[in-house]
Parts: structure tokens; C-alpha cells; sequence
């Protein structure tokens, strides 16, 4: 009986987790193996699961021909950047919705919802007209901009659940204190929404991360983010499939990290403004 119990527990429950995980991270796994074979390894008739000899001729070939610590540290300026600035807006705008009632704040709230439900691509040329009469082409604040236009109003949205899930007495508690308005918000309140700020300032970070189209078209050889140059690895008869995947090994790696080391915020910032009270 329980021999029978056991291999019911292991069809039904572990076999098909074991297969969602493969699933998930198994391009992965080929991307990293593709990283580390020599290019014309990947291009011989007998299929080989792993290489013969494994190498990081890739990779030395992505940072001493291509510079491609210069495209990392570009992405990640702008990515720390925007998550900075959309956080130093989306923080008070977000307690604001949450804290005071106000004529049309529920229109607005729901605009910010609403404007996500239009593709990004629709800002590309008043963006694009406004940065070159400004003289912005090509620089790091012509990103910050125009990420900070689709990620801001989500993050708003967004921010503000958390908001609304953190009672209204510890204000009232921290102002009876002595706490002016302000004063409460950043030692009581701040501090107890920090697992949902993480969790917006992680969204902003990657979504300027991994941005495409807007880098494609307001910058073009001063500034060159990871996204951008993948895609030129790319050639019209040719693609450099080893610098390809050790590039998408590499962008992938800070992502990871960040994961990796707050975590545990990020889940209790998920989680926490699905419950009132």
C-alpha cells in the first residue's frame, strides 16, 4: 500500500514538476552549451548533447572584438537609472491614490491601467521628434525618458495595491507620535511597503533591461545597449551563433543575481497586495 501510495505521488505530482522545470529552464541549459562550443562544432551532421571540447572562446571573442562590457555597463546605467527615477515618482504618487481621496482619483488611477493597453510603438515618433529637437539622440537620458513613459504609470498602478494593503492606523499611530504627514510615510509606512517597492523597482529594472524598440531607435553608435547588440550579431548570410548565446548567457546573468539575493522581498512584494488588511 504504501509502495503504491509512493508511486502515485511520484507520477502525479513529482514527474510533472520535474517536466515543467526542463521545460522552463532547458533553453536555457542549450543556450549555455551553444556558449561554450567552438562555432563549428555547432554546425556538424551528429548531434553531440554536450561538446567535445567545451570552451570560452566565445566569450573572450564578445568582450576583446565586439566591447561588450561597454554595451553591459550602458544597459545597466540605463536600467538603474530608470528604476531609480521611476521609483522617486511612482513611491509618492502611488501613497498619494493610496492615502488621499480626491476628486477624479479613481479616473486617473484607471487611465494609468489603461494607457498599458496600448502597444509602445505608438510613442515612437512623438518620442523620437521630441529627443531630436531637444538634442537628446543618442544618450543614456533619451532611454531614462522614454522607459519611464510605459514603466511609471504600471509601476503607479501597481504600487498602489501595496499601498492600500498597509492599514491606515499605522498613519493615524505615527502622526498621534508627533509624525507630520510626510514624516509618518517614511519611517512607518515606506518601510513596511518595502517588499512591494522592490518588487516595482525590480519590474522597471527589467523591462528597461530588456527593451528592444526604443533603443533601436533613439540611439546608435554613442550608446548601445545589450538588446542592440545581439541583434547585430545577427547578418544578413551569416549568424554568429557562439557570440550570440554567450551574449544571452551574460545579459542574463545580473537578472539572475538580482533574484538571487532578494528574493525573498520580491515574493512577499507579489503576494502582499493581494490581501486587504
Amino acid at each position: 500500500m504504501k509502495r503504491h501510495h509512493t508511486f502515485k505521488r511520484l507520477l502525479t505530482i513529482y514527474l510533472p514538476v520535474l517536466l515543467i522545470v526542463l521545460f522552463a529552464i532547458g533553453p536555457y541549459i542549450w543556450t549555455f552549451i551553444s556558449s561554450i562550443t567552438i562555432e563549428k562544432e555547432l554546425y556538424r551532421p551528429d548531434f553531440r548533447f554536450f561538446p567535445e571540447h567545451p570552451t570560452t572562446e566565445n566569450y573572450t571573442r564578445l568582450f576583446s572584438k565586439l566591447d561588450f562590457a561597454r554595451n553591459m555597463i550602458d544597459s545597466m546605467a540605463i536600467a538603474l537609472m530608470t528604476a531609480l527615477v521611476g521609483l522617486s515618482i511612482t513611491v509618492p504618487a502611488s501613497y498619494s491614490f493610496s492615502r488621499f481621496k480626491f476628486k477624479g482619483s479613481k479616473v486617473l488611477l484607471m487611465q494609468f491601467l489603461v494607457i498599458n493597453m496600448f502597444p509602445i510603438m505608438l510613442l515612437i515618433v512623438p518620442l523620437f521628434i521630441m529627443m531630436r529637437v531637444l538634442g537628446l539622440m543618442d544618450t543614456h537620458f533619451a532611454l531614462v525618458i522614454a522607459y519611464s513613459t510605459f514603466t511609471i504609470p504600471f509601476s503607479t498602478w501597481m504600487l498602489t495595491s501595496f499601498f492600500n494593503a498597509i492599514p491606515q492606523d499605522l498613519d493615524k499611530a505615527a502622526q498621534i507620535d508627533g509624525c507630520s504627514r510626510i514624516g509618518a510615510m517614511l519611517r512607518v509606512v515606506l518601510p513596511v511597503a518595502m517588499p512591494g517597492i522592490v518588487s516595482t523597482g525590480i519590474y522597471v529594472f527589467i523591462t528597461s533591461w530588456n527593451e528592444y524598440l526604443y533603443a533601436a531607435i533613439l540611439t546608435s553608435s554613442k550608446v548601445r545597449t545589450i538588446p542592440i547588440a545581439l541583434q547585430n550579431m545577427i547578418g544578413e548570410y551569416q549568424i554568429e551563433w557562439g557570440l550570440l548565446t554567450a551574449g544571452g548567457v551574460l545579459s542574463a546573468l545580473p537578472v539572475i543575481i538580482l533574484f538571487f539575493f532578494i528574493q525573498k522581498q520580491l515574493i512577499t512584494g507579489m503576494t502582499a497586495g493581494a490581501v486587504k488588511g
